[in-house]
C-alpha cells in the first residue's frame, strides 16, 4: 500500500493519493510529497524507492530487516532515520515495537512501517488545509511524526505509575504472588523499552549535534525539542524499572518477615513442648519401679510441673520480647 500527499506551494493546496501523485511532483519543482509505504513486496519496494527517489539499497535494506537497531545516517543529500515505534496494536506495557524508517530528502518524506502504525494514521489526519505541517517543509513533516511517536511512549509510561504506587499500597496490606509476578512482567518490559529508549536518544543527540542533508538548520528548536521529550521518556522509563526493581526487593523482604514471625512462633512453640514432651516421655514409660506412680498425688504434680515451665518459659520468651 503507497499513500501519497502532495502538497504545491503556488496553489497552497494538498493533494492525497497513491503513486500517481509522484508524476506531478517530479514535474513541479516548487512541490513537496510524503509516500507513506506499508504491507507492500519487499522487491517491489525496493525497486520503487530506488527508481522514484534514487535511495541507497543498504538504507533500503535496512529498513526492510524485521530487526535493526535504531539509526540515523546521511546517504547523498538524503537522511536516513530508523526507529521502533510503537505497534498499533500496544495498549499496555506489554513490548511490541514496529520499524518506523524515515528518508527525508529536499523535496520528499518517505516513511516505511513495518506494523500498524497510530502515529502516522494521526500525521496523515494533520496533513490537511489548514496549519499543516507539510506546508513548512518535509523537515517539519518527519520532527513532527517523532514528537507523535514520542507521545504516544510517554502516555504508556506515564500510564504506569499509579499502578506502581497502588502495587506498593497493596503490597503492605495483602502481599501476594499476583502482585510479584505483575512487578516482574512490567520489570522485563521496561528493560526492554530503555534500550528502546536510549537508542532513540543516541539517534536524536546526533541529529541535534550534527546538520544532517534536508534537515533545514532553522529547525534546530524542534528538533532540540523532540530531544529533549526522547531524553524525559528516557529518564521515566529508567526510573519505573528502578522503582519496579525496588518493589520486587521491597515484595520479598515483607514476604520474608512474614515467614520470619511464623517461624519464630513456631520455633516458641516448640521450644515450650520440648520439655513438656520429655517429662511425658519419662512418665509414659511402663517401668515396675517408678516411685512416682504410687504417690496419690503424683499426677496433679507433675501436671503443675508441666504448667509452671510452660509459663516460665513464656516469661522467659517476653522479657526477652520475643513475643
Amino acid at each position: 500500500m503507497i499513500h501519497s500527499a502532495l502538497y504545491r506551494s503556488e496553489t497552497g493546496t494538498i493533494d492525497r493519493g497513491g503513486p500517481e501523485l509522484l508524476d506531478t511532483w517530479a514535474h513541479d519543482p516548487g512541490s513537496v510529497i510524503w509516500v507513506d509505504l506499508a504491507d507492500n513486496d519487499v522487491d517491489d519496494e525496493a525497486r520503487f524507492l530506488t527508481e522514484r527517489f534514487g535511495l541507497d539499497p543498504l538504507a533500503i535494506q535496512d529498513a526492510q530487516r524485521a530487526r535493526h537497531p535504531p539509526k540515523i545516517e546521511a546517504f547523498d543529500g538524503i537522511t536516513f532515520m530508523l526507529f521502533k515505534a510503537l505497534h498499533g496494536e500496544a495498549t499496555g506495557l506489554e513490548f511490541r515495537t514496529i520499524q518506523l524508517a524515515l528518508f527525508v530528502g529536499e523535496r520528499f518524506l518517505v516513511t516505511r512501517h513495518s506494523g500498524p502504525s497510530p502515529s502516522i494514521e494521526q500525521l496523515k489526519s494533520e496533513v490537511g488545509p489548514q496549519d499543516s505541517p507539510i506546508t513548512k517543509g518535509v523537515d517539519v513533516l518527519a520532527l513532527r511524526l517523532l514528537r507523535i511517536m514520542n507521545e504516544r511512549y510517554l502516555k504508556l509510561i506515564l500510564a504506569l505509575e499509579p499502578r506502581l504506587e497502588q502495587i506498593e499500597d497493596e503490597m503492605v496490606e495483602d502481599p501476594r504472588d499476583e502482585l510479584l509476578a505483575e512487578l516482574i512482567n512490567y520489570k522485563t518490559n521496561l528493560k526492554k523499552y530503555t534500550r528502546v529508549f536510549l537508542y532513540h536518544v543516541q539517534v536524536l543527540a546526533e541529529l541535534k549535534r550534527q546538520n544532517f542533508p534536508a534537515m533545514g538548520p532553522d529547525q534546530s528548536h524542534l528538533i532540540n525539542d523532540v530531544y529533549e521529550q526522547q531524553e524525559r521518556i528516557d529518564s521515566l522509563g529508567r526510573l519505573y524499572y528502578e522503582t519496579a526493581s525496588d518493589l520486587i526487593d521491597g515484595y520479598i523482604s515483607v514476604a520474608s518477615h512474614r515467614l520470619n514471625n511464623i517461624m519464630k512462633v513456631l520455633t516458641i512453640i516448640t521450644a515450650i513442648f520440648v520439655p513438656l514432651s520429655f517429662l511425658a516421655g519419662i512418665y509414659g514409660m511402663n517401668f515396675e519401679y517408678m516411685p512416682e506412680l504410687k504417690s496419690p498425688t503424683g499426677y496433679f504434680i507433675l501436671l503443675g510441673i508441666m504448667g509452671s515451665i510452660a509459663l516460665i518459659l513464656l516469661y522467659v520468651f517476653r522479657k526477652k520480647k520475643w513475643v
